[in-house]
Order: C-alpha cells, then sequence, then structure tokens
C-alpha cells in the first residue's frame, strides 16, 4: 500500500465517566498499563506488517484520556510506535488532554515525544455547566493547564467546547465563547450536545428530564460562528474552527476519505482495498479493554466485526463528511442523475465548476442535506 496512513490509538482510560460521552470508556480499575500498551504495539506491529510497512501521515491519540497515562508509560508507548511505524513522513502527531491530568513537566514530555497538537477538553467555563456535565476540573483549572501547553511550547493547541448543554444560555455560550478567546488558542472545535445512546444523559433524555431544542441549538451554532469567525478563525468544518496552518490534519484524512488504521478496544479501521472484489475493508475491535490485550496476546488481532464497502457506499459516506467542509464537495462523487437545484434556489448551497459547497443556512441542515444528496 503506498498511500500514507493515518493512525489512531484508543486509550478508553478516564478517572471519571462523563454522563454525555458514548465513546468506549472505564475508569484505570486494575488495569496493566504495560500490558496494554504492548498489545497497542504489538497489533500495530502486525497490521503494519500485513498492509506493507506503509509511511504514517497523522497520529491521533484518542479515548477515553491518553494524557491520563503517566510518564513512563506515554515513554514507552510512542518510543515503541517510532520503532514499529515508519514516521518519516509524519505531518502530526495529536493528543487529547484534559485539564487535571498533567503537570508542566508532562506536558513538557508530550512535546519531547514528537506530540504536535494537543486538544483540550474543557468544554464549558461555567461551573455550573462543567457540573452538569460531569466534568472533574474546574474554570481555572482549564485555563491553567492551557497555559501549561503553551509553557511547554506545543506548536497547536485546541481548545473543546460544548453547546446546548444542560443550564446553558445564550450569554454564558458567548462567555464560554469569550473566554475561549482569551487564551488565543490556535484552533477551537464547538460540538453541540446529542444525545446518544449508552450515556446516562440518553436515559434522562428518554424520561423527559433533559430536552433538545433545534432553535436554540441553531443560534448557538450561528452564535459561535460569528464570534469565531469576527476574531479572524477559518470555519473550515462544521464543528471547527481554525486559525492560518491549524487545522485537523488528521480529521481531514476521515473526511477525505484517506486510509486509517485504528488501534486498541473498540477502535474502527478504513482501508481502501484496490484490485479486490470490494471497495474498502473497514473493521472494529473489541469494546473491552481486557479481552482485547488477551486477543492480541493469544491470536495478534482482537477484530470484533468487519465489513466490505463498494465504491457507491464509500462514496455515500465522503458525501456527508465532506459537504461539513468550507471546501465542499467534489460533483464527481456525486451519484448519477442527483440534482441540486433545490439546494441553490433556497441559498442553501452554491456550486462551481467543481464543487458544492454549503452556505452558512446549509450548515444547519448538514445531515438532513447529505442524507437527500446521497440519493
Amino acid at each position: 500500500m503506498s498511500e500514507p496512513l493515518s493512525l489512531y490509538l484508543h486509550l478508553p482510560f478516564c478517572h471519571k465517566i462523563c454522563p454525555y460521552c458514548s465513546f468506549y470508556k472505564h475508569t484505570p480499575g486494575k488495569t496493566d498499563f504495560t500490558a496494554f500498551i504492548d498489545a497497542l504495539l504489538e497489533e500495530g506491529r502486525r497490521k503494519n506488517e500485513e498492509l506493507g510497512a506503509p509511511a504514517i501521515r497523522t497520529v491521533y491519540l484518542g479515548g477515553g484520556t491518553p494524557s491520563l497515562l503517566s510518564e513512563k508509560h506515554l515513554s514507552h508507548l510512542f518510543l515503541g510506535l517510532q520503532e514499529v511505524f515508519d514516521f518519516s513522513q509524519v505531518e502530526e502527531v495529536d493528543l487529547e488532554a484534559n485539564p487535571s491530568t498533567f503537570h508542566l513537566s508532562k506536558a513538557q514530555l508530550f512535546r519531547e515525544l514528537g506530540v504536535s497538537r494537543v486538544s483540550l477538553g474543557v468544554q464549558s467555563f461555567q461551573e455550573n455547566e462543567l457540573k452538569a456535565l460531569g466534568r472533574d476540573h474546574t474554570a481555572e483549572a482549564a485555563a491553567e493547564s492551557f497555559k501549561l501547553l503553551r509553557e511547554a511550547k506545543i506548536p497547536s493547541c485546541n481548545l473543546d467546547l460544548m453547546f446546548s448543554v444542560p443550564h446553558q444560555t445564550e450569554e454564558s455560550w458567548q462567555d464560554n465563547l469569550t473566554q475561549a478567546l482569551a487564551l488565543k488558542p490556535d484552533h477551537i472545535s464547538c460540538y453541540n450536545l446529542t444525545y446518544e445512546e449508552d450515556t446516562a444523559y440518553f436515559e434522562q433524555f428518554e424520561k423527559g428530564e433533559l430536552s433538545d431544542d433545534p432553535d436554540l441549538n441553531a443560534r448557538l451554532f450561528t452564535l459561535a460562528h460569528e464570534t469565531l469567525t469576527s476574531a479572524g478563525f477559518r470555519h473550515y468544518e462544521t464543528s471547527n474552527y481554525s486559525t492560518p496552518g491549524h487545522h485537523s490534519r488528521h480529521n481531514l484524512s476521515y473526511w477525505e476519505g484517506r486510509n486509517y488504521l485504528g488501534l486498541g478496544p473498540s477502535a474502527v479501521s478504513t482501508i481502501k482495498s484496490h484490485g479486490s472484489d470490494c471497495f474498502a475493508t473497514r473493521w472494529k475491535n473489541a469494546p473491552d479493554t481486557q479481552r482485547y490485550i488477551q486477543q492480541i496476546q493469544s491470536v495478534g488481532h482482537a477484530m470484533h466485526e468487519s465489513e466490505h464497502l463498494s465504491e457507491e457506499q464509500f462514496n455515500l459516506e465522503r458525501i456527508a463528511l465532506l459537504l461539513r467542509t468550507d471546501t465542499g464537495l467534489p460533483l464527481r462523487y456525486l451519484p448519477e442523475g442527483v440534482s441540486w437545484q433545490m439546494l441553490l434556489e433556497h441559498e442553501l448551497a452554491t456550486v462551481s465548476e467543481s464543487h458544492l459547497t454549503l452556505t452558512r443556512s446549509g450548515a444547519l441542515l448538514v445531515d438532513a442535506i447529505a442524507e437527500e444528496l446521497a440519493g
């Protein structure tokens, strides 16, 4: 495989389980971290051989809370990855971090190990919202943690924020944006809270204890767009805002339909299969840390489920993802016979010779538009 590969590692450990998070995660408990990291590296070694040792383009450590790992375990993991994979063409190494899980020396170690981008999970600067979200840090701690990343000279720093959370108002959301901008981040991600199955919030939503207000969602989305673009940020994807040169290269690889390999429990991989009967193969690892370790040790993989994607299926997914970007959707990916004229008439999109791009009004309806265009 000649195409460079994006590498994702899932580290599912959290000190506290947030009620809104649907990703596979758990408290560390009695997990043997050394055995877990060895399993990640062994899975990586085997997959790298199977794929023909492609160059790695981007690396993303997500979770969970990767920054929860000790300095010893972080060093073990990163040095091992650099032995297993070809990092000579790496453009970005991203690590998710939560406030209060690192100090200055650990932040400096991030940099020494090659981390070029840190995404700090702040979510809110309002104490009542942080409490509602089940966060284990204060607003002040979040700001101090961001300053530590700056002091450690991390090249690119992102702040994650969440809107439409319980107790949030337009005024408090504006204050969150203002406080985020005061820290001068390179990138800000603004995620609309959604009620996902297998979360405490979903149970409350089903009981009617929590509600979703589409009109409020739209107002808060628009407020973020206006505030951040006025401050010089490029709204390059529905949930993401970047200063020049600081967009997420790893996430862009997903949106563009590039190959990516996921290591760790519940991690997903999608690899295009040129010359075979299917266009791409996708598989997911077992969503169980102990089972993951045991399977890697016994059979060398932890594949839980897999599927073959036709080129049509692959392109339909790519339509939904690229419509979320400000560069838009290449017209060549649209199914034959699909019309976008209605989108133009309602000023939901613009079209050039090669791309269909949603307007700000269209961005509010991106999921419905993607479904319509996909046929």
